[in-house]
């Protein structure tokens, strides 16, 4: 058996679904939107920002990168700060628009409804001759129609994990599996065809059953959304009640919904819009497009299938972006400013440096004072780095009991030294320092500390 499939309630078994086509203007739009994102996510690993790739998820080496930028463990601050800021959009999100993500922006959805499903029905034919072949024996031209769809599936499940592994290891570790023998990675060869037969899976078999059952965001918008969230709705209020067309029928007495179900044939959850909101409806705007083309054909005002609220709908009000809609969209805009604030003003060096504890200061010849210091470096650059530690004021003088010396890739040092000041610069008790961080010539950071000494009189 073929095609989409849902599951059967209180029947225990799968019932495919042949959910058809209407290329309608959001459909037109969501393709335009899918191939920008394909064309992004094929060439994603190998786009690179200031020699770095433009997304990898390295968590073999624990290296993750981001627009050109790298992060360590040791970054583990701004990846809770992402979650939390991620977390809360996604709230904010969905409590204003509803589920426009998954429709519009899913890779599921966008792989599924767009390549897969495109593929599918341009070998097999429309919902009707997919099912008929489903439905009819195993004749040459069913046995030429599977064996090429999911042949043509098993090359593409085989080009997206290649993609997806490079997001993993990098475009560079990944040709290497490609071009040299499968003895030398046979680790990354046996990966690559595990994603393989999981994206195969998944879209030859599975498919919206990640949508309805698997994923939890479906279940997580019925706590979220509220009578002013917009969502792909159905107007009842101005569709019922339903009914076909019957020349001997007076039509001002039905609503606009002449029960043609097409918005039912192209769901591909196969789900009724008309029931109302429902956790398995992606808002794909599929049926948005058909209902539209029937009523553009009745000459009846479109979106009577649209994005509406319930409070639209009940007080026949228009669409229009509220303060509240504008309020958690400041909100969203705000946390993600911070979020890109910290990514990008992090140092590519950080150093913690403090005063040895119960340890006072030392008095050293030529008349100099010393206290002791210890210091923590840490490298989030992608390259081993020479670390020198001197003092702004340059009639101080740095000693290293332990030198930093060179720090590897997201590696870290801790180093011990003295600071040696003229006891006649000695003025009070407490003398604020500050101390730079220098590679290859130029001062990476500048951290303030004290220095305890004697009080010259």
């Amino acid at each position: 058996m073929d095609g989409t499939a849902t599951i059967a309630v209180g029947q225990g078994k799968r019932q495919w679904l042949y959910p058809a086509l209407r290329k309608g203007k959001l459909y037109k739009w969501r393709s335009a939107i899918s191939y920008v994102y394909l064309l992004f996510f094929f060439a994603g690993p190998f786009i690179r920002i200031n020699g770095q790739p433009l997304l990898l998820l390295n968590f073999i080496e624990r290296k993750f990168v981001l627009l050109g930028q790298v992060f360590w463990p040791q970054d583990i601050f701004l990846f809770v700060l992402a979650t939390l800021v991620f977390v809360v959009c996604i709230a904010l999100f969905t409590i204003v628009f509803g589920r426009v993500f998954c429709g519009w922006i899913c890779p599921q959805t966008i792989f599924m409804e767009m390549v897969f499903r495109k593929i599918e029905i341009w070998i097999e034919g429309d919902a009707n001759r997919r099912r008929k072949l489903d439905a009819g024996g195993w004749t040459n031209e069913k046995l030429l129609k599977k064996g090429s769809k999911h042949l043509i599936f098993i090359l593409l499940s085989f080009l997206i994990a290649n993609t997806f592994l490079a997001y993993v290891i990098g475009s560079e570790n990944l040709l290497k599996i490609v071009t040299e023998p499968i003895g030398a990675h046979i680790i990354g060869f046996i990966s690559i065809w595990i994603f393989t037969g999981v994206f195969y899976f998944v879209y030859s078999q599975v498919r919206e059953i990640v949508c309805t059952v698997i994923c939890p965001y479906g279940r997580l918008q019925g706590v979220l959304l509220d009578k002013d969230t917009i969502v792909v709705a159905y107007n009842d209020v101005r569709g019922e009640p339903r009914g076909k067309i019957r020349k001997d029928e007076q039509q001002d007495v039905k609503g606009d919904c002449i029960d043609c179900n097409l918005c039912v044939a192209v769901c591909p959850t196969g789900i009724d819009i008309r029931k109302g909101t429902q956790l398995e409806c992606t808002n794909c705007t599929a049926c948005i497009d058909a209902c539209n083309d029937v009523m553009q054909k009745i000459n009846k005002q479109l979106n009577l299938i649209g994005y509406y609220s319930e409070n639209m709908i009940s007080q026949n009000r228009k669409p229009a972006f509220t303060w509240r809609m504008a309020g958690y969209s400041v909100v969203i805009a705000v946390l993600i400013g911070v979020l890109g604030y910290f990514i990008f003003s992090r140092s590519e060096l950080d150093m913690t440096v403090m005063r040895s504890a119960g340890i006072l200061y030392q008095e050293q010849p030529g008349g100099y004072i010393s206290n002791i210091y210890n210091a923590e470096i840490i490298n989030k650059s992608d390259q081993a780095k020479n670390i020198v530690i001197r003092a702004t004021d340059p009639a101080i003088r740095i000693k290293y009991i332990q030198a930093p010396g060179k720090i590897d890739k997201g590696g870290s040092v801790k180093t011990v030294f003295f600071v040696m000041l003229p006891g006649t610069a000695i003025q009070t008790p407490k003398t604020d320092i500050k101390l730079q961080l220098i590679t290859n010539g130029r001062v990476m950071e500048t951290v303030s500390t004290s220095f305890i000494g004697p009080v010259n009189n």
